[in-house]
């Protein structure tokens, strides 16, 4: 049986609810938009190899742009997670903060995986 010790911290508070919100959805969004992008692209390799096989190569690229996005949705989340202490001062600001830039990582990576899809 584990017991918490008086002198471990936790998260508490809807403050770090909200930053912990930003990390998923800069994870969940960007992947989103990568995994559409590579679906997509990946249509377009197998109608390509049918057409015209010896294009297939230049049609990879649309398939790495679109995994980079989870990349990067990735690389945010946990800079944003290592911004949220343990213990100490994390007030609202800090949080609103992290969602704010989770939202903006997320849904412009979305975005860009949807672009890449279209294209």
């Amino acid at each position: 049986l584990y017991t918490l010790a008086a002198d471990e911290a936790t998260f508490t508070g809807p403050e770090a609810f909200f930053g912990f919100m930003g990390v998923s959805f800069a994870l969940v969004f960007a992947n989103a938009g990568a995994a559409y992008g590579t679906a997509r692209s990946g249509y377009g390799i197998a109608s390509m190899g049918v057409s015209r096989p010896e294009l297939i190569i230049k049609s990879l690229l649309p398939v790495v742009m679109a995994g980079i996005l989870g990349l990067y949705g990735l690389i945010i989340g946990v800079i944003l997670l290592q911004k949220i202490p343990r213990r100490g001062a994390y007030g609202f600001y800090n949080g609103y903060c992290h969602l704010a830039s989770g939202f903006c990582c997320g849904f412009s990576a979305l975005a860009a995986g949807l672009a890449i899809g279209v294209v």
